[in-house]
């Protein structure tokens, strides 16, 4: 099962829980949430329970959406969007990497759109993850 690492609903996540948790990715947490931050400065932070079954997740919002969720796993972490129907269209007519246009094409369309989730274990797919940031705040 896909469960947050941190799953005990009567204990909110805190900063200093993040290091020892994502390990050598935790700076690379950082950085997605510090250019959300760059992009769009009036941005809140928000930790969210789902639920017994997903556990904690964080949330990057603007006043009415979130533009992106941060899912702490064991060693890692997965940065997860909802994208309407003209994010999508510039996300699959740009040069991002073929495996994130590939999760967006195959994902089931609901009615807020489509969403994906990208593991983040290494800084290969950073600076994708930081242009669908921006299609996001722009769309």
């Amino acid at each position: 099962m896909d469960t947050s690492i941190f799953t005990d609903k009567t204990v909110i996540p805190q900063a200093g829980d993040l290091p020892g948790a994502l390990k050598e990715t935790y700076p690379l947490w950082n950085a997605i949430r510090d250019h959300v931050h760059e992009l769009f400065p009036d941005a809140l932070d928000e930790w969210h329970y789902s639920g017994a079954k997903y556990g904690w997740s964080f949330r990057i919002k603007d006043k009415k959406r979130v533009i992106v969720y941060l899912l702490p796993r064991e060693g890692y972490f997965k940065a997860a969007f909802v994208f309407g129907q003209k994010a999508t269209d510039t996300i699959l007519e740009s040069t991002l990497a073929p495996v994130i246009r590939e999760l967006l094409k195959s994902a089931k369309v609901y009615a807020e759109g489509r969403g994906i989730r990208i593991d983040i274990r290494d800084e290969s797919l950073i600076s994708d993850v930081k242009q669908l940031i921006a299609i996001k705040l722009s769309h």
